[in-house]
């Protein structure tokens, strides 16, 4: 019979795994759009995320067939944070997913598009991508961390620093996202501008899922004690 830390050690490494599956899935962004701005081997880069994309469906299925197929036996009736949370959990999990799915679609919009690199709002696009993959690299520390205080019924977690770090670098990209399109439309030489709105806005919501995953998770954290997401006036994170 498994025992409720076989649970948690079973739930904490799948979603390691599954993490930097994703970081690595988010990393090649950047690359993706360097390489087709340089003419060098895009698409290449761009099967690659499909690939990872996948893998990554795989790992969720398992992940939340971890979840949903346990009983009081695998848990422990001990460990009841994921009793209370598994709805909530769950859907966690479908709306990290969809990081790797929007990552595969962005670039199969720049392929099918085929923006002009040269211009000011594909920089911008490319600086999106670079904050982006910033904001992941947070978020895999920020969710492994709040697992760990879900998975295990006497952990304590304190979130504030990676939270607050991802909402900034959220901001500088909607800063960019309204830079590239104020260009796009202002510079009489930039042809097709509205590709570029459309790049830049699948960009933003790319950030704003990581952002919306770290309010859920302050949502969630709210009933457990253990595990603190917003700072106390006057204080910060250890």
């Amino acid at each position: 019979m498994s025992t409720d830390a076989d649970f948690g050690q079973r739930l904490e490494a799948r979603t390691g795994t599954y993490l930097d599956r994703i970081d690595d899935c988010v990393a090649l962004l950047p690359r993706a759009l360097d390489e087709y701005a340089e003419g060098g081997p895009y698409r290449e880069t761009v099967d690659e995320i499909a690939a990872i994309e996948s893998e990554c469906d795989e790992l969720v299925r398992e992940i939340t067939g971890i979840i949903t197929n346990a009983g009081p036996d695998d848990i422990g009736l001990l460990n009841t944070r994921i009793n209370f949370n598994e709805s909530a959990l769950l859907d966690f999990y479908k709306e990290l997913d969809v990081v790797a799915n929007h990552t595969e679609r962005i670039v199969q919009e720049v392929v099918m598009m085929r923006p002009d690199a040269d211009a000011d709002p594909f920089r911008d696009m490319r600086e999106m991508a670079t904050r982006i993959v910033e904001m992941v690299a947070i978020l895999g520390d920020v969710v492994e961390r709040f697992v760990r205080g879900l998975a295990r019924s006497d952990a304590a977690e304190t979130l504030t620093t990676g939270i607050e770090s991802i909402r900034e670098l959220e901001s500088e990209c909607d800063e960019l996202r309204n830079d590239a399109i104020a260009t796009a439309f202002a510079d009489e030489d930039v042809d097709q501008p509205l590709v570029y709105r459309e790049l830049a806005i699948l960009l933003d919501e790319l950030a704003n899922t990581i952002e919306d995953l770290t309010d859920r998770i302050v949502v969630i954290a709210s009933k457990e004690p253990g595990i603190v997401t917003e700072a106390e006036p006057g204080t910060s994170e250890e």
